[in-house]
């Protein structure tokens, strides 16, 4: 899988089926997604690939017994489902995530590396403009990387 990247504004239709890009589709280059809740109240959305790893070490790095682990487990992997593509180039978002990140209509689809997010595109805007102070200072802290 290439990275994933871009900004992409769609519908979310009666059904709660989004169109993806056919951008991101072709360099998904598989038919199947895990959507899960995500913070900032949108969803992330992985390859089976990308998904596995995560997975994998969030369980193998938490345990049972702490309450914050527990926490962290419910929020990320309970809710996760898988959802399929169909010939259209749409997937169908579950009601209950569709409920978290309240997506309604517009949305704003994210191509962030190795997963991507799906917003409600008026939370998205929002959010930008909340954190345009705290961007810049994290983006100072990254005063070591050369060009």
């Amino acid at each position: 899988m290439n990275l994933l990247t871009g900004e992409y504004n769609n519908t979310l239709d009666e059904k709660g089926r989004v169109t993806f890009p056919a951008k991101l589709r072709s360099e998904i280059n598989q038919n199947v997604l895990i959507i899960t809740r995500g913070l900032d109240r949108c969803l992330w959305l992985f390859t089976s690939e990308e998904w596995d790893l995560l997975k994998n070490k969030l369980m193998n790095s938490t345990s049972l017994f702490n309450e914050k682990n527990r926490m962290v487990l419910r929020h990320f992997i309970a809710p996760a489902q898988e959802v399929e593509f169909d010939k259209t180039g749409r997937i169908s978002v579950p009601q209950s995530l569709r409920e978290y990140a309240s997506l309604s209509k517009d949305c704003t689809i994210l191509g962030v590396g190795k997963y991507i997010e799906l917003w409600n595109s008026t939370s998205y805007d929002e959010y930008l403009c909340s954190s345009e102070a705290s961007f810049k200072e994290a983006a100072e802290e990254l005063n070591n990387i050369n060009f």
